[in-house]
């Protein structure tokens, strides 16, 4: 026999107006009703509870019990009775069975009883082997097995996309959707993150010392509801310099997802390693470290590029700045800056200029390694609001 929670007794309360033929009647039964509450008798919600009716539903994550009982039903006694549980899925056959010492006898009319667990972990056809095999009063072995085939569903769907950004931050969007038909309480969604980056949850807002979930206070996910999370991962400072290391991490991190079921039954989801794109920045990253977000019209500002070498050799750079129709560089075109070793970095401040208004691409940037006699272009780096200051004068 399964061993799950019972569930809330529930009622039809039937009603009547004063005025109608019944009168009072409905009411002083329900009163009298052993099942419904004192006071508010209309309410559908008793206080009784409901034993489990049929097996039930089994999700993924949850823990599965069992009570088994074996009975002499004869009249005679038997010996070195040995009782054995096995859980049979689609890849592995578990052994459940809480000892494996055989019981002395079994007297007629009594029983051996068993209560066992197991967090279910895969999806599927799920077999419960139970065995016995005992001795009679002449000696005899016998040997007998029941089967009980139940199956697994999957209670969440989950599905991740990640953002790099322009600098080694990932953004990881995490959608889960309730595929079941109950209700379910979210205690904990928290994403595990790989050895070298750190994680903030974004899913919060700020709200005097403590954080209110962006959920509400009450953190419940209906049926075929779904609910999207968002992480920030940035490299560890041990590896955040290393442009080769970083560049080649497509494993992000796990994600751990716990919930609660009508009274309190509890389920656990892991995932496995989630795994990124990763991002191809070529033999040479250009990133920016800094640049304003609003500049005036035909006034020269301020950026600093910070130029990584992804490959495995050294280079030696030179850079070239060309001009667009909107974008004009201020400097020397064509200046050497020097060798740059596998992942090193230099940080190089630029000045320049924009002649039309609104919202601007800066681009125009070329690298060429004269070792390789090999040409990086660069367009699109980044975006700049570009404004008339006497239009905001007046």
């Amino acid at each position: 026999m399964r061993l799950t929670k019972p569930t809330l007794f529930t009622n039809m309360p039937v009603t009547c107006e004063d005025r109608d033929l019944p009168g009072d009647l409905f009411g002083q039964l329900m009163k009298s009703d052993p099942s419904t509450i004192k006071g508010a008798e209309t309410l559908m919600l008793g206080e009784m509870l409901t034993l489990p009716q049929n097996f039930g539903n089994i999700f993924l994550g949850e823990t599965f019990s069992c009570y088994i009982s074996v009975h002499n039903d004869s009249n005679k006694v038997v010996k070195d009775i040995l009782v054995k549980a096995d859980l049979q899925t689609s890849s592995q056959r578990l052994s459940l069975s809480a000892s494996n010492s055989a019981v002395t006898e079994l007297k007629p009319e009594c029983c051996i009883d068993d209560v066992i667990h197991h967090e279910v972990k895969e999806i599927g056809t799920h077999i419960l082997v139970c065995a016995v095999s005992y001795t009679t009063q002449f000696g005899e072995k016998l040997y007998f097995r029941k089967f009980f085939k139940f199956q697994v569903l999957k209670p969440l769907d989950v599905k991740t996309k990640f953002y790099n950004a322009e600098t080694d931050e990932v953004f990881l969007e995490a959608q889960i959707q309730n595929i079941t038909t109950s209700p379910m309480f979210m205690e904990k969604v928290s994403l595990e993150p790989s050895i070298m980056y750190n994680v903030t949850e974004l899913n919060t807002v700020a709200s005097g010392e403590l954080g209110e979930s962006t959920f509400g206070k009450m953190s419940y996910l209906q049926p075929m509801d779904t609910r999207q999370y968002l992480y920030c991962l940035k490299p560890k400072a041990e590896y955040a310099e290393k442009a080769g290391v970083i560049k080649g991490v497509t494993v992000i991190g796990k994600l751990d997802i716990v919930w609660k079921t009508n009274l309190g039954e509890r389920g656990r989801l892991q995932t496995s390693q989630l795994q990124r794109m990763a991002p191809g920045y070529g033999d040479i990253r250009l990133s920016l470290e800094m640049i304003p977000d609003t500049v005036n019209l035909e006034e020269p500002f301020d950026i600093i590029c910070k130029i990584t070498n992804c490959s495995e050799r050294t280079m030696d750079l030179v850079l070239e700045m060309c001009n667009t129709r909107s974008v004009h560089w201020c400097g020397v075109s064509g200046r050497q800056l020097g060798k740059v070793g596998p992942s090193a970095f230099l940080s190089l401040p630029l000045k320049l200029l924009s002649s039309v208004q609104g919202l601007q691409s800066i681009s125009g940037l070329r690298l060429t390694d004269t070792f390789l006699k090999r040409t990086y272009e660069y367009d699109d780096i980044a975006q700049v609001c570009v404004v008339c200051p006497f239009m905001n004068e007046s």
